[in-house]
């Protein structure tokens, strides 16, 4: 069952890398998250896998008050997307007619999906953005779903002015994400373990041990986005 699970972490970690190369390459918009991501690396000069990089370890900083604790998973987060995000872009070629655009959109955000679902099911830990997010809707008594709101709005925003790209892809992932993981995650979601009778369940070092779902959005709480 490890073996299964890393498998899962480090495919799936793969895949949302190499789909945020392809919402680029399509030129449509990307999630606020990385318009954020992109409007820093047009400004910094960095690539935007390193941004996403080093974005991910400053957001950690912020689970210190919050008193979050990372997994495993949420560790590789911080960096195999970012790798992986530059390997696409460096193998991905830019589409400038819109039906390869919209094509390679719906593949982004299809792949991104699945990605999503393979690494959550792995149950290794939330990513950095995530945890923010039901940190502070822990911290604060928010629902999940004003939490999430108030961070991508900021981050859309800034990103926005940093020169990041907004457009139809933006409002595409925003409506599909969701509910595609939510379809796909009953596939992928490896089973908790069942600790024997009268042996307590080890300690997971503040990793996941299940996946909530927030209903209202019918999107999972812990996307390692």
């Amino acid at each position: 069952m490890l073996t299964r699970r890393l498998l899962q972490l480090f495919v799936g970690l793969a895949m949302y890398g190499i789909s945020l190369a392809m919402f680029i390459r399509a030129g449509l918009g990307l999630d606020p998250w990385d318009v954020f991501h992109q409007g820093v690396a047009g400004r910094t000069g960095l690539s935007i896998g390193v941004v996403v990089i080093i974005v991910s370890f400053l957001v950690l900083l912020l689970w210190i008050p919050l008193r979050q604790w990372p997994g495993f998973g949420t560790l590789c987060n911080a960096v195999l997307v970012g790798v992986f995000a530059d390997v696409g872009l460096a193998l991905i070629p830019t589409f400038s007619h819109l039906g390869g655009q919209i094509g390679l959109l719906a593949g982004a955000v299809l792949l991104n999906g699945i990605a999503s679902a393979c690494y959550i099911g792995a149950r290794f830990g939330p990513g950095a953005r995530d945890g923010l997010m039901t940190g502070l809707a822990r911290r604060t008594g928010w629902s999940v779903r004003v939490s999430r709101t108030l961070i991508e709005v900021v981050v859309l925003g800034v990103g926005w002015l940093l020169g990041g790209s907004v457009g139809v892809g933006t409002v595409v992932y925003a409506l599909a994400i969701g509910p595609l993981v939510q379809l796909l995650l009953p596939w992928f979601m490896v089973p908790a373990a069942i600790p024997r009778a009268g042996v307590p369940e080890p300690d997971t070092g503040g990793q996941l041990t299940g996946v909530p779902v927030d209903p209202a959005g019918a999107e999972p709480l812990a996307r390692n986005a």
